[in-house]
């Protein structure tokens, strides 16, 4: 019966949804942000930013609204940096990026025309600029095969068993194979492990502003942000039953990505596809008593937020093509689902496959990036082709 079971076992959820969540994804989160010119400690500190940041927003909106809502780091936003990679004015002006996506969030809540401009973008051509970008890194583990075979092939291994076995945790499997190829190779390179690397700590930069990071990073970012997290995250709740309040959804992310940008943290949005796993009749059989997972989310977030920068120097010290290995493996669920929701449609497939391939290719024209150019183009080819129709 609702309510029989023992407030354990949302808590547990939470701390699943949580360890899925971080684990699965932490690899891409700081290969992006070096991408974008962060050194070590600045994408160490950008890690424990977002988890704190991520952490908070879930135990407020799912304690407030009493709705197992989860936050989340921008995945498909994360790829995107790497896409990117060095703007125009270095890592202060990614920082400065940061705070306009996060104020074009908050905008959203506080303007809704913005989100229904947003909404008018056709969802193929959203999908596809998403696969464009995780395309290369989703290539990692096949050239890391080739680049480094004894220290990838058992990351892979490992994820294609567990994936057989149990997919939820494929990746998280994956990435403690790889920190016991990381940890082979200390031993055998006898390299000593400074303790000051696993003291975590922020580094505050000041941001800076620049057309090419604007218009090739911050708005690229808000649209994945928006396409792929928020508004899927919504749809996911609402087939659960919970009618996710948008405006202070918006609120409290967009406040949590402002605070956490000069810090390094990129973008924080509601939970999409680990949202499911707090939000389920898995996590309790009564569906008002969810929200506790919400809550163990965020405090496993904030727990895990503290080992920030001992997994940063798992990354640093990680042999040779191990962790893109382990950061593509995680895209490869994404990847899949942009690519099916962009060419679903035959009508819509041409733009869609024109936007795909110029958003891959990583050209770069006036110092904006391929993401933006890859939405124009798309839009271009579909608005010809569809004039007069």
């Amino acid at each position: 019966m609702p309510g029989s079971t023992p407030l354990s076992r949302p808590i547990l959820a939470g701390v699943v949804t949580a360890l899925v969540g971080f684990t699965s994804s932490f690899a891409v989160v700081l290969t992006g942000l070096g991408a974008v010119g962060a050194t070590a400690a600045q994408a160490a500190s950008g890690l424990l930013a977002a988890s704190l940041t991520m952490g908070l927003a879930c135990i407020v909106l799912a304690w407030r609204y009493r709705m197992p809502i989860t936050s989340a780091w921008s995945t498909p936003g994360a790829a995107l940096l790497v896409a990117t990679g060095t703007v125009e004015g270095g890592w202060p002006a990614a920082v400065g990026a940061f705070l306009v996506s996060a104020a074009l969030i908050l905008l959203t809540a506080l303007w809704p025309a913005l989100g229904a401009l947003i909404a008018r973008i056709p969802p193929s051509i959203a999908q596809a600029m998403l696969a464009g970008v995780l395309l290369p890194l989703c290539l990692a583990p096949i050239t890391g095969i080739v680049a480094n075979p004894w220290g990838v092939i058992p990351v892979v291994a490992t994820w294609l068993v567990v994936a057989r076995l149990a997919p939820r945790w494929a990746v998280p499997t994956a990435f403690v194979a790889a920190a016991v190829v990381v940890a082979v190779s200390l031993i055998q390179a006898g390299a000593p492990v400074d303790p000051a690397l696993l003291l975590p700590r922020f580094e505050l930069t000041a941001p800076t502003f620049t057309v090419g990071a604007l218009v090739g990073l911050a708005l690229p970012l808000f649209i994945v942000t928006m396409a792929s997290q928020n508004v899927p995250g919504t749809a996911i709740m609402r087939s659960f039953g919970y009618e996710v309040p948008w405006r202070p959804a918006m609120l409290v992310t967009g406040l949590g990505s402002a605070l956490g940008a000069p810090a390094g943290g990129h973008t924080i949005n509601l939970a999409a596809i680990s949202a499911a796993l707090a939000a389920s009749p898995d996590a309790d059989p009564d569906p008002k008593r969810r929200w506790v997972a919400g809550v163990s989310t965020g405090a496993s977030y904030l727990v895990l937020g503290g080992c920030s920068a001992a997994f940063a120097t798992l990354v640093l010290l990680a042999p040779d093509a191990v962790i893109p290995a382990v950061a593509g493996l995680a895209l490869f669920a994404a990847f899949g689902s942009a690519v099916q929701q962009a060419i679903d449609d035959p009508g819509e497939r041409l733009p869609a496959v024109v936007t795909f391939l110029v958003a891959a290719s990583g050209i770069a024209v006036l110092g904006v990036s391929a993401a933006f150019w890859a939405l124009v183009a798309g839009l271009l080819v579909r608005t010809v082709l569809h004039a007069r129709r």
